[in-house]
């Protein structure tokens, strides 16, 4: 099991979609063959013409407001007195994070198929907030399955997606998260795929949707790989890439440019949900040694049970709260091309507070993880170091989440 130089991770599959031989492929049932086979043949068409690129370039500069910025925390390099830190501050995009690059690519491909509606799964609230977004843009009905758990904790974007014209579907069965949000909305499509398009919101599920997402998000390295060029001259010897992972997207956007690099050189390193200090739930498959299972079209590890159930899982933060991981992830892992930790909700907690306290800027919890980790091991390092966090979300949605854990917010 090897990664292969120049080719992109999102293609470095077998013919029957599975990395490293047994990662992802597709777990469908027979009725989603056809319309899975014509998404795909699209999706390779659409990838290599030169008229659809230019018009993906097109919104991601004048819609999404791509490049988004690249910027050193000076305060919070000085306070920690190690490794010098920076953030790639994703959460300008349009609508607050990365999750629009992948609405709109899934957008623009509804429209070539001739589908009037699409159909989305979120957690945090943003994949929805995104495709709903992106759906008003284009001229699209959208319809979004959400957790009724995570419409309650996340009110803001929840509100967002009404105004602008979706239709937020609650789904009650289950934990009421993310999992069962994507689990009803695959079913939904199963009986709608004629005139609906389904946007997976993260680098999950089976295989076109996994190398649909990858590709929408690899702008976020693409413009990271020039910013850090254009900062130091050359690629420092030592850099430290740390991103978030619950399904897993924006960290491999956050990766993909860098990927082919030594890990000596530059290491990629994924935050997983913890969960409660002192509780055994969590929502960190990879930190954990989570078995191989099936879930949601896709063989990946998922956390689960002596006898194959999925688990329950806790984060402060819905959009790491899914027992899963992108198979992308788990090869990563597995090729140790990658290195997975987790911190908990108190973790991610604290390194919100430190960060708001002594920068200007408002990360939400999900890389308020990452931070965490950023937090915890620049001290160790020498001021060459280079460490660089993807700030893939704002703190807006999870407004209610901080004053009651916090009080006064910053």
């Amino acid at each position: 099991m090897k990664l292969k130089k120049k080719i992109p991770l999102i293609d470095q599959h077998n013919k029957n979609g599975f990395w490293g031989g047994k990662f992802g492929g597709n777990f469908i049932p027979e009725t989603l063959k056809k319309p899975i086979e014509d998404l795909t043949e699209l999706f390779e068409k659409l990838r290599y013409d030169k008229k659809f690129l230019k018009e993906r370039d097109y919104y991601f500069k004048n819609y999404i407001g791509s490049p988004t910025s690249f910027i050193k925390l000076q305060n919070l390099s000085d306070h920690l007195s190690g490794a010098q830190i920076y953030a790639k501050m994703v959460s300008e995009a349009n609508g607050g994070a990365h999750k629009i690059y992948n609405a709109t690519v899934h957008c623009l491909i509804a429209k070539k198929a001739g589908k009037k509606y699409v159909v989305g799964d979120t957690g945090a609230g943003y994949a929805g907030k995104m495709l709903s977004m992106a759906a008003k843009k284009f001229g699209l009905k959208c319809k979004i399955f959400m957790g009724a758990k995570d419409i309650k904790r996340q009110k803001p974007n929840v509100d967002a997606m009404k105004k602008n014209g979706a239709e937020v579907v609650p789904v009650y069965s289950g934990s009421q998260t993310l999992v069962d949000a994507v689990s009803e909305c695959m079913r939904y499509w199963v009986s709608n795929c004629d005139n609906t398009h389904m946007c997976v919101g993260s680098t999950v599920g089976p295989n076109i949707f996994v190398k649909i997402c990858g590709w929408s998000t690899a702008q976020i390295s693409r413009e990271l790989k020039v910013q850090i060029q254009s900062e130091f001259k050359k690629m420092p010897k030592k850099i430290k890439l740390i991103n978030c992972v619950g399904g897993g997207s924006s960290a491999y956007g956050f990766w993909s440019e860098f990927i082919d690099y030594d890990k000596k050189q530059i290491e990629l390193i994924g935050v997983e949900a913890g969960g409660p200090k002192n509780s055994k739930l969590h929502a960190a498959p990879l930190t954990n040694g989570a078995k191989l299972g099936i879930l949601h079209g896709a063989a990946a590890y998922v956390c689960q049970n002596s006898e194959g159930q999925i688990n329950d899982t806790a984060s402060i933060s819905a959009g790491l709260d899914y027992p899963g991981v992108s198979p992308i992830h788990c090869f990563l892992k597995d090729t140790k091309r990658a290195r997975y930790t987790s911190a908990t909700d108190e973790a991610a907690l604290n390194a919100y507070k430190l960060v708001t306290k002594l920068e200007k800027i408002n990360p939400s919890l999900e890389p308020s993880h990452a931070f965490a980790e950023a937090i915890k091991i620049a001290p160790k390092l020498n001021k060459d170091t280079i460490i660089i966090v993807n700030s893939c979300g704002d703190a807006k949605k999870d407004r209610d989440i901080l004053k009651e854990r916090l009080g006064k917010i910053n």
